[in-house]
């Protein structure tokens, strides 16, 4: 059953056990320093009266008396009665009572201690006689050579001193019950409060959802980050820190030693997003090498109950996928369905062309039919031959004469220049078709929305020690105020209509430019002479042979 408590539960039960002992403990002590004070108290007292009753010159003058008792127990009996005594006995020296509260005990020997009297001392003691325990204070009565005449015996039972202490126990139950009271209702709201942050889970439940917590967050495939209101990253699993170039995390790690993100590598958007603590839905932000797709929520406290208070936000929670071999392969695939629409497109203005062959050839115009074949062969053959020739690179040369074929369906000139030799055989197939691909759909696309001639010029020059792509449109160019924003991931100056692709792709192509040039350590420059120009400058691939 002690398991099944919650942790406000259990700490309730402790901190009321703890005031209970606590009031256990201090009413002990109260009661035991109230009785020793009220017997100090009932010490000094009878101290201070036998004293007197000694140094009074009466009892001297009756001691020497024949019958001392005539004279001392009217005045013993005043005497008590005044100063709220018990019993006052004065005594021959050997123990004989001369006064007594009981006048039956007149005569009879003392009970008690005289000896330190005899000698002439005063002292006081804790002990019995016929009105049972009593505090007691003896002292001497002596004349003027110092001889012990009489003694004095003045004291209090105990009974009179124990209901003392009990009217003193009144205030200290008062005040016990205040601690015990006070106690339990602070107990009470620490409890409440305990249950409202725990859930009312318990301690083995907590370690157990801990243990969940941290296996979960270190087996998912997805990156998990949490960021405190502070904008520290408390926790990130192994997944976030591959994904954000992080050290890895340690799940023990105090969150006053968790990093700010100040600290942290990230790229601007991505800081924005993780400082600004906003929601965020499957969006999408590009770093150095990578594209994520991050989600964001905040991490929001239990709901008080029957208040109208706003439950507690601790922070954020962002979850980050890796989405960049899948816009690799949207890439690759849209240069494969360009590729393909440029072979149909040349299927179909082939069997035109044999139509027109066949035709001259039934109306035996064969010269006429051989001389159209053959510069129709030497057109479709000069580009692939250029490319070719100059760049040893068949990916680029399919990539470039689909993209021709494409741009020439559309009414718009593809011009090609090309330069060296094999600078551009080390580059990624995938780099090539990011780089070269986009730029290239970019600027058919505004050729195709300008006024004429439309045009399309690309210039590739691969040196030993860079290779430059230069793709020139003949559209509108690009306002300079929007240099920086069409390399933003999202953003876009096209519009969907008109465009063969649609809306598929737009404010992309250019921001994973960027990301590619920036992988390989290389460089893009955006003018407008008289058009949009693109120039990118990426350094010359080390050859394999190199490598090695």
């Amino acid at each position: 059953m002690f398991h099944s408590w919650s942790i406000a539960r259990r700490l309730f039960v402790a901190n009321l056990l703890f005031v209970l002992v606590l009031t256990a403990v201090f009413g002990a002590f109260s009661v035991v320093e109230a009785r020793d004070r009220a017997y100090d108290n009932a010490g000094g007292r009878m101290l201070s009266l036998a004293t007197s009753i000694a140094n009074n010159p009466l009892v001297l003058e009756a001691a020497g008396t024949a019958d001392p008792s005539s004279v001392l127990q009217p005045y013993a009996r005043d005497v008590m009665e005044d100063a709220d005594a018990d019993f006052i006995t004065i005594m021959a020296p050997d123990r004989t009572r001369w006064t007594h509260p009981r006048s039956e005990e007149l005569g009879k020997p003392y009970i008690g201690t005289i000896e330190p009297a005899l000698r002439g001392e005063i002292f006081t003691e804790v002990t019995a006689g016929t009105l049972g325990p009593s505090v007691r204070t003896i002292a001497p009565v002596k004349d003027t050579d110092g001889t012990v005449k009489a003694l004095v015996a003045a004291g209090v039972t105990v009974r009179t001193v124990d209901t003392d202490v009990a009217e003193r126990l009144g205030v200290i139950g008062g005040i016990a019950l205040v601690v015990l009271t006070f106690g339990s209702f602070a107990s009470w709201l620490l409890g409440r409060y305990l249950r409202s942050v725990t859930r009312g889970w318990g301690p083995e439940q907590l370690a157990q959802l801990f243990a969940y917590y941290e296996s979960v967050l270190h087996s998912v495939r997805e990156g998990v980050i949490l960021i405190d209101t502070h904008g520290k990253a408390v926790m990130y699993n192994d997944q976030a820190a591959e994904l954000l170039g992080l050290e890895p995390s340690d799940a023990d790690r105090s969150p006053d030693a968790a990093p700010k993100l100040s600290e942290l590598p990230f790229d601007g958007s991505l800081r924005a997003l993780f400082e600004s603590g906003r929601p965020a839905h499957d969006e999408i932000h590009l770093t150095g090498s990578r594209i994520l797709v991050v989600n964001q929520a905040p991490a929001v406290g239990p709901v008080p109950e029957r208040s109208r208070q706003k439950p507690a936000v601790y922070g954020t929670v962002a979850t980050i996928r890796d989405r960049t071999e899948i816009e690799s392969l949207g890439t690759e695939l849209q240069t494969m369905k360009t590729l393909s629409d440029a072979l149909r497109a040349q299927t179909h203005e082939h069997a035109n062309r044999l139509h027109m062959i066949v035709s001259l050839l039934e109306l035996g115009r064969t010269p006429q039919a051989l001389e159209f074949a053959t510069k129709d062969l030497e057109l479709s053959q000069q580009l692939t031959d250029d490319m070719v020739a100059s760049v040893d690179e068949p990916v680029m040369s399919a990539l470039v004469m689909g993209k021709a074929a494409e741009a020439h369906e559309r009414g718009v000139e593809l011009v090609v220049r090309t330069s060296g030799s094999s600078g551009v055989r080390g580059l990624e197939i995938q780099d090539l078709v990011t780089i070269l691909g986009n730029l290239l759909d970019n600027a058919i696309d505004a050729a195709a929305g300008g006024e004429f001639p439309r045009q399309v010029e690309l210039s590739v020059e691969a040196g030993p020690a860079a290779v430059e792509f230069l793709v020139k449109d003949s559209g509108r160019g690009i306002d300079p105020d929007s240099i920086d924003d069409v390399l933003q991931y999202g953003f876009s100056t096209k519009s969907a209509e008109g465009n063969p692709r649609g809306a598929h792709g737009r404010g992309v192509g250019l921001a994973l430019v960027r990301q590619a040039v920036q992988r390989l350590d290389g460089t893009m420059t955006i003018s407008n002479p008289g058009g949009a120009q693109f120039h990118v400058v990426l350094p010359a691939p080390v050859p394999e042979e190199e490598k090695a």
